[in-house]
């Protein structure tokens, strides 16, 4: 069947919480409770132990298929207006983004600030910390930072929704 990733994960999503659906099932089957005096077969649920392995098996499988088919596409796909694969644009995103968080900080500081603490002690001389950068420099890569995250995440979106391959999961 044919997929975009956008829709290859929601089914991946899907399977995943059915199969930890029914894993608490199971561990609620597999075993039971009675009191003395009671009989166990009138409380008895009904468990087959073959059905809940072969139901588990068979839902890990379409999920490792799932998953692999997925990895295959990010690793060989390439998102054109980066010239990266989907999995190197994963990796980037998060880096461009920390880079972006680290120009966020630097762009909020003052080029000379006053330093209140002196870590409980009573002195006199008053320090200054003082920007060992260029402010306004750090401003417009912050700017274009932004603009250059915010353009990859658009273009990995259209990939993830409009891009196809095709899956197997049964």
């Amino acid at each position: 069947m044919t997929y975009t990733s956008a829709e290859a994960a929601k089914l991946l999503r899907t399977l995943k919480e059915n199969y930890q659906a029914a894993i608490l099932k199971e561990e609620k089957l597999r075993e039971f409770r009675a009191s003395v005096g009671e009989d166990p077969e009138s409380v008895r649920p009904e468990y087959d132990y073959e059905a809940f392995r072969d139901e588990l098996a068979l839902t890990e499988a379409k999920i490792r298929r799932l998953k692999h088919a997925i990895n295959v596409f990010n690793t060989t796909h390439t998102v054109p207006e980066f010239g990266m694969t989907v999995d190197e644009m994963l990796v980037w995103l998060p880096q461009i983004t920390a880079r972006k968080n680290k120009l966020a900080g630097m762009i909020s500081k003052l080029p000379k600030e006053r330093v209140e603490s002196h870590y409980g002690r009573m002195t006199n001389v008053i320090d200054y910390n003082y920007l060992n950068y260029d402010l306004a420099k750090a401003k417009e890569d912050y700017d274009r930072t932004c603009e250059e995250l915010a353009r990859a995440q658009l273009a990995l979106d259209r990939v993830n929704t409009a891009d196809t391959f095709e899956i197997d999961v049964d």
